[in-house]
Order: structure tokens, then C-alpha cells, then sequence
């Protein structure tokens, strides 16, 4: 792949560098209660995100277009994930709180040789998996991304022959290939405690035809970031307009971001995802009846979804509760979790119970909470040459003496700016 054009004029590595505000309390969430009612890499961890703008699309696209749309998903039915009620009904108008679960597929099958052959391909894994929660308020959501490697419980999941596997202790990421996207919802559902009402599994194209759709999405790095694994050949620091094969090497690249582990790779394509969900936000995108259309039919022809998700009145009435949610009020947060365990741990992800318990219940009970910092500094880091002022930093001991720390708690808000940290060198 040929080496990326800055968009913009390159930073200094040194300016870059510099960890502005590393330790400061950034970013509150608000969450709210629902109403009862590969080995060479994954594709974007928020995809998730995409889907959440791809539904707003539903309320320019008009009805005889997202007719069209919605017949080119595949759909699939989710288990009932509380108290045997049936997923929720089309609605006209959702109230309350929702979650909406999102997979990456990394099959190469229908895909076009991308990220390589299909004869390569050794059973469908859902590298991406994604919880986008919405408050009980409408006015703040939050999306979790669960690390591939996590070591999680798997529950027993019947596949589409039939067949039904035991309850396993296992990656996070073959839920899949056990039982379909309808599994991967069990296994998170059974993880988090929240029931999942919609669900989506998109593929590699789906990536790549969606940023193109946009136009592209700007992604700061500080440094050369260069991974012969998935193709992606940046050799400065700088802003860079990402689109198609790009878009996705950026973020299936792992060995060139951070300390080479699925965390750090998290931690970057959180800021691609900030990015995305900024232009999404912004009138050139939304404004467009073009690319609106065309980001709709790029994500849906490469999706499977859930029954409860295809249907028009739903994705319309879910692209209103989601469209006037501001920036900041749109948190991205990574399940938390180590490395360096043994025994089912060994060379895998460990759930830290203790920080998900925390953040989890945050949530549930809709319990304003503020992150340590934007990024981790190790996959991302707030960009000190933002072009806008970045969201004044919240004290809980003095501006908002209520507000808890998720402490352990990686992530960062849609409306701050942030560099991946490279190791290409």
C-alpha cells in the first residue's frame, strides 16, 4: 500500500509527544436504567458507532429508501434476554433506555480476497463486539468495547444446525462461531447483566464502503505507523484523511499501535471512532441526502441484524433518540481488563472484576460518572494541536462532588481529540 498524505500540515514528534492532560478527570457519562420491556486482526471496534448514524439516516432517507435498504440485511432472530419477554416490538417512538449490541465479523468469505483468502478462513469470529447503551433519558450514551481476548463465560448456545455447545469459559470473540450473532448477545447479556434489544453483525466491507461513503475520517497519529500485517503505511506524524482500504488497515492494525496488545488497539480506534462520530454529527455529513444514502446502504448491504432492528419504524424511532445527543455526552469505554494471568488467563485478557462491577453499575442505576483521562496514554492520547478547545475537565471534589471516578476505566468522549500512539520506528 502506498504511504498515506498528511491531511493537514505534520506535527513534530515532540509535540505530539507531549501528554496533555494525562491525569486529568475528563468526561462525564450518564447512563440510565432500562425499562423493563485472524491472526491478522479485527475490523473497527466501533462499527458500533456507524451503526448508531447509520439509523439516523432513517430520518432523511425517507420510507421508500429505507425499504430498499433494510431488504438487503440479512436477519436473524436474538434470544429473549429478559424474563422471556420477546425483543421489543416496533415502536414509534422508544422511551427509556436501550442497548444496542454491534459484532465484527473477521470472515473473509464474500469479501474479496480482503484481509486474505476465504479458503484461509478457520470459523466466523466476532473480533469486534460492542454494547452501545443508551440513558434512560436519551441525552447520554455510552459504547463498550469488549477485548477479542477476553476471557469471559460462553453460555450454551444452539447453532444453525441444531446443534447446542455447553456452557464454556472461553475468548470472548468464538461466541460466533458457536451460535451466531444470537449467541455473542447471550454471552454479553450474560457478562454485563444488560439485556440487549438490538443487535447487528457487519463484515469487512462494510467498513471500507462506509468510509468511503463520508468521505473519508481524519485520524491524528504521533508518530510513523507502519504494519506490513494489514497494509496501513503512515511515515509521519500528522492528520490523516483515511477512506476504503485504509479505513480498515488503520483499524485492524494492532503491532503498530501502543504496546502491540488488543488493548492498545482498542485505545486507537477510539480515535477513529471520535472522529467518525464528530463528522457523522456534523451538516456536511447529515446534510448530504447523498452520502446519508449512500453510508445506509454501504453499512445494511454488509450487515446481518436483528428481526427486532429491520424494521422501519424501529430504525427511525432509534435514529431520534440517538441524533440530538451531543458530543460530549457520547462516552466510549473498554471493558476493563488485564494481562499477564495464568492458567484460562494465559496469554489472554482477564476480566477485572472489580472496575467492571463499578462501571456496570454505574449504568444500571444511571449514575453520572467522569473517566481518569481521554485515552489511555498508551493507545491514545488527547491531541495537544486540537483544532477546537477541548472539553473543560470535570473535578468531582469540587465542580461536581457526586460524581464518581470510573477508576480502571479506559475510554474517552466523542468530543475529544486524540492521537494513536504509534511504535512504528
Amino acid at each position: 500500500m502506498s504511504e498515506l498524505t498528511p491531511r493537514s500540515e505534520l506535527r513534530s514528534r515532540s509535540e505530539l509527544r507531549t501528554r496533555s492532560g494525562a491525569s486529568t478527570l475528563t468526561g462525564i457519562a450518564r447512563h440510565g436504567r432500562l425499562r423493563k420491556a485472524s491472526p491478522i486482526g479485527t475490523i473497527l471496534k466501533f462499527v458500533a458507532a456507524a451503526l448508531a448514524v447509520v439509523l439516523v439516516s432513517g430520518v432523511s432517507v425517507g420510507a421508500l429508501a429505507v425499504t430498499g435498504l433494510t431488504s438487503k440485511a440479512t436477519v436473524v432472530d436474538i434470544p429473549s434476554t429478559e424474563d422471556g419477554a420477546a425483543p421489543l416490538p416496533e415502536v414509534g417512538a422508544i422511551e427509556g433506555g436501550f442497548n444496542i449490541l454491534i459484532a465484527g465479523s473477521d470472515t473473509r468469505a464474500d469479501q474479496g480476497g480482503i484481509g486474505g483468502s476465504a479458503d484461509d478462513d478457520s470459523g466466523e469470529l466476532n473480533d469486534v463486539t460492542m454494547l452501545l447503551h443508551v440513558s434512560q433519558d436519551q441525552t447520554n450514551a455510552v459504547a463498550i468495547s469488549f477485548p477479542r481476548d477476553m476471557v469471559v463465560g460462553i453460555p450454551e448456545c444452539e447453532n444453525s444446525d441444531g446443534y447446542t455447545k455447553g456452557y464454556s469459559t472461553e475468548p470472548i470473540n468464538v461466541a460466533l462461531s458457536y451460535g451466531g450473532l444470537s449467541c455473542v448477545a447471550q454471552t454479553v447479556t450474560e457478562l454485563t447483566g444488560l439485556p440487549v434489544q438490538y443487535a447487528g453483525l457487519i463484515k469487512f466491507y462494510g467498513v471500507i464502503n462506509m468510509a468511503d461513503a463520508i468521505g473519508g475520517v481524519d485520524v491524528c497519529v504521533d508518530g510513523p505507523m507502519v504494519d506490513d500485517n494489514t497494509g496501513i503505511n503512515i511515515a509521519e506524524a500528522g492528520t490523516y484523511n483515511l477512506t476504503g482500504i485504509d479505513a480498515l488497515a488503520f483499524l485492524r492494525s494492532r503491532a503498530a499501535v501502543g504496546d502491540g496488545s488488543d488493548l492498545t488497539r482498542i485505545s486507537s480506534q477510539q480515535v477513529y471512532l471520535s472522529a467518525l462520530v464528530r463528522k457523522l454529527k456534523s451538516s456536511e455529513t447529515l446534510g448530504d441526502f447523498k452520502k446519508v444514502y449512500s453510508l445506509a446502504d454501504a453499512a445494511l448491504s454488509n450487515m446481518t441484524v436483528s428481526s427486532s432492528l429491520n424494521s422501519i419504524p424501529t430504525m427511525v424511532s432509534i435514529a431520534q433518540a440517538l441524533k440530538n445527543i451531543p458530543l460530549e455526552n457520547v462516552t466510549f469505554v473498554q471493558y476493563p481488563g488485564t494481562t499477564g494471568g495464568d492458567g484460562v488467563y494465559l496469554n489472554k485478557v482477564q476480566p477485572n472484576e472489580y472496575a467492571a462491577d463499578a462501571l456496570l453499575e454505574y449504568i444500571k442505576a444511571d449514575q453520572p460518572f467522569a473517566l481518569e483521562a481521554a485515552g489511555d496514554d498508551r493507545g491514545s492520547t488527547l491531541d495537544p494541536n486540537a483544532p477546537v478547545a477541548p472539553v473543560a475537565p470535570t473535578t468531582p471534589s469540587t465542580e461536581a462532588p457526586d460524581v464518581p471516578v470510573a477508576e480502571g476505566v479506559s475510554g474517552q468522549t466523542a468530543a475529544q481529540y486524540t492521537c494513536t500512539v504509534t511504535n512504528s520506528y
